[in-house]
């Protein structure tokens, strides 16, 4: 009796515990499923609350400019937890550098990255970027806008509802043509060349006796096709990705202007940020300068290669003394841009050629 008593007992007790973890169990469970739950409620808010930025550009998505982008929405996405969330519009989906310059200052676009020779229309001095043979090597171009240029140039669109993250690289700009190779000013003459809605292109080749004519990057390719224009001047890289070999016979390599893109956004939408979403933003800006210029150096070296092997271009490269002949054929343009922006503003370039 006192046997089975204890047995009765032992086999309870047993239940009990049984029924104790059991419940444990159960409950962790729950609470495992409610946290997840609201993980995830708390992750759709974000998704939902997050602030969206809408970059424009003209260029292909072969181009520097867009693979290195991808790696900046990458960065700025994560490291902002997806409260910043970046989509990217290439091939002039959003329209030219104009009107993506407009709709940032307007605040219908957030970012862009447009030929800093548009940015004229906001600030003259800009056009000093587009003076031939300004610099001498990509290096001192760099320097120069990452320093002291750069602080300068910035600083004259605020005011037109623009804030510039940075300067990416656009390449060395070159020369193709239908007309024949050039090798010296002379051989300008007349040709039709199309050139970027800057006054200071199209005072560059009037100085040297072209006819330069102002179209818009996207219509460019049509415009060669059909005659509209006889010639063009972009880096090799862009030239080799937008095929206009398939529409041009010469290519020289001039390197004139060291082009850049300015990475644009709008001020009002900038200063809406917080100050740690603001910080991201800059510090990704220049880490995507930085490797997008290296990879523009890249692509311009093979892609002048490239235009000759599998453009068929006809391929003739400037000397420094050929170079120095068209500077020399430009002076009269040097003397009225000294006097227009100040004499200042070239000596500060100029001493990043030192």
């Amino acid at each position: 009796m006192k046997k089975n008593l204890v047995t009765l007992l032992a086999v309870g007790l047993f239940a009990v515990t049984l029924a104790a973890c059991g419940g444990k169990t159960q409950g962790t469970d729950a609470g495992a499923a409610q946290n997840e739950t609201a993980g995830e409620a708390q992750q759709g808010a974000a998704a939902e609350d997050a602030v969206v930025l809408k970059i424009g550009h003209v260029e292909p998505e072969d181009r520097s400019t867009h693979k290195a982008l991808l790696n900046f929405k990458k960065n700025v996405e994560e490291r902002s937890g997806g409260s910043l969330k970046i989509d990217i519009f290439p091939n002039g989906a959003l329209g030219g550098d104009v009107q993506l310059t407009e709709s940032v200052a307007m605040g219908s676009l957030d970012m862009a990255l447009p030929s800093t020779s548009v940015l004229t229309a906001y600030s003259e001095e800009f056009g000093v970027l587009d003076m031939p043979y300004l610099f001498t090597s990509s290096k001192a171009a760099f320097d120069a806008l990452d320093n002291e240029v750069g602080a300068y140039l910035s600083e004259k669109v605020v005011q037109n509802g623009i804030d510039i993250l940075g300067y990416s690289y656009n390449g060395p700009r070159s020369t193709t043509t239908n007309t024949g190779a050039i090798e010296k000013p002379e051989d300008l003459k007349g040709v039709k060349m199309r050139v970027m809605e800057s006054p200071i292109f199209i005072d560059f080749y009037k100085t040297l006796g072209a006819n330069p004519t102002p179209m818009s990057f996207t219509e460019l390719y049509t415009g060669l096709q059909q005659g509209t224009v006889e010639a063009q001047e972009n880096p090799p890289s862009l030239t080799f990705a937008n095929k206009f070999y398939e529409v041009q016979k010469y290519s020289t390599i001039d390197e004139h202007v060291h082009n850049f893109l300015a990475f644009i956004i709008n001020d009002a939408k900038f200063q809406s940020l917080s100050e740690d979403q603001k910080t991201i933003l800059k510090e990704e800006a220049k880490n995507y300068v930085d490797e997008q210029r290296n990879m523009e150096l890249e692509d311009n070296e093979k892609a002048i290669k490239d235009l000759e092997t599998e453009g068929g271009l006809q391929t003739n490269i400037l000397s420094e003394d050929q170079k120095k002949a068209f500077k020399e054929a430009l002076v009269p343009m040097y003397e009225k841009y000294e006097s227009q922006f100040g004499k200042e503003l070239f000596d500060m370039c100029e001493k990043y050629n030192q």
